[in-house]
């Protein structure tokens, strides 16, 4: 396990961020938020791939005031995404509204900060700043020549002495970019210079194809080096795909256990079992199986068992022919076609018992 560092703790909801508590995964709905029933079948998806808090656009006074009946209908935290007008947060903490994203420099001056930040304080909702690399001021931009790492984070303190003047602590930051380097930077300075919660992200990473890689390598380096409270992978198309990335990351480095893991072997010459399709089916079937167990599927019976022996359960083949196996033990001999099926047979029969 990494050293994190601990930073001071907030809570959004029922979710507890920052001061050592688990790392959370977290997303963002695309569906208009003035539309409550499929709004609500976004978060609901998101939270049984796995999603601990859901953020939502609150670009105009509609989505503001349909905020209640989304909340009403869902169990999980939601933060409404603000920009520009004081008057879509006041309405969203009115709403219920578990925690709001906003930068307070560009909310309309200090008398609306003032207002907005009274009424979170009164209903213990936490505000995260959030400093994107394409849209620093142009103030910055002039002083650092461009967006820098030091230009994120003078821009987020910036925004959280605002708040601090008002005496509000309740705060989380994150300081994104498309490029991996950069915000690598960024969070590896601001980290050492505040000690608020932070929540990472590569933003604008693209499509699954390629955002997948540019999330992994930034997010997962920062975790690493014991940076980071709560995550977002921000990728285009369906959000439940970024909530599966992100619990994959955090699985990968052992900071959650969140269903089955896949281990597959490489291939090599001596496959012969169409190993990717039987991989491929396994993983599919896996996405249902909420229990933390670790299911391998390899390409040489007689290999395999003892290179994927700390596997809870797992399959080998070749030749048409295949085992099922436990902890490295052989539990059985079938047909290659039977693999798949025995596979999650003995899989039931494991989950049964945890």
């Amino acid at each position: 396990m990494f050293d994190r560092k601990i930073t001071r703790q907030i809570s959004v909801g029922n979710v507890k961020i920052g001061g050592g508590a688990p790392i959370s995964v977290q997303s963002m709905t695309n569906t208009k938020t003035a539309d409550t029933k499929s709004t609500v079948e976004q978060i609901l998806r998101l939270k049984d791939a796995g999603c601990d808090i859901v953020r939502l656009a609150v670009p105009d006074i509609d989505a503001a005031q349909n905020l209640g009946n989304i909340i009403s209908a869902v169990d999980v935290p939601l933060v409404a995404d603000i920009h520009f007008d004081y008057k879509l947060a006041l309405e969203s903490i009115n709403q219920g509204i578990a925690a709001l994203r906003l930068n307070p420099g560009n909310i309309g001056g200090a008398a609306h900060v003032r207002e907005v930040v009274a009424a979170a304080k009164e209903k213990n909702i936490p505000i995260r700043i959030g400093v994107n690399a394409g849209s620093l001021s142009r103030k910055l931009l002039q002083k650092y020549g461009g967006p820098t790492a030091e230009a994120l984070v003078e821009s987020a303190l910036e925004h959280v002495k605002i708040l601090e003047d008002e005496k509000f602590f309740d705060i989380k930051i994150s300081l994104k970019a498309h490029d991996v380097p950069l915000t690598l930077k960024a969070y590896r300075l601001i980290s050492n210079s505040v000690d608020y919660p932070l929540h990472l992200g590569i933003t604008e990473a693209g499509t699954v194809n390629t955002g997948v890689i540019k999330s992994a390598v930034g997010i997962g380096t920062l975790l690493a080096e014991g940076i980071g409270d709560t995550i977002r992978v921000s990728l285009t198309g369906d959000p439940v795909e970024e909530v599966k990335v992100a619990n994959e990351i955090l699985k990968s480095l052992g900071l959650r256990d969140y269903g089955a893991t896949l281990i597959a072997c490489p291939t090599c010459g001596r496959t012969t079992i169409d190993l990717p399709k039987i991989a491929e089916q396994v993983e599919k079937k896996l996405a249902t199986v909420k229990k933390n167990i670790t299911v391998a599927v390899m390409g040489c019976i007689v290999n395999g068992p003892g290179e994927a022996r700390t596997a809870d359960v797992g399959i080998a083949g070749s030749d048409g022919n295949g085992i099922v196996f436990r902890k490295g033990e052989i539990v059985r001999r079938v047909p290659e076609d039977k693999l798949v099926d025995e596979l999650f047979a003995e899989i039931d029969n494991l989950v049964k018992t945890l």
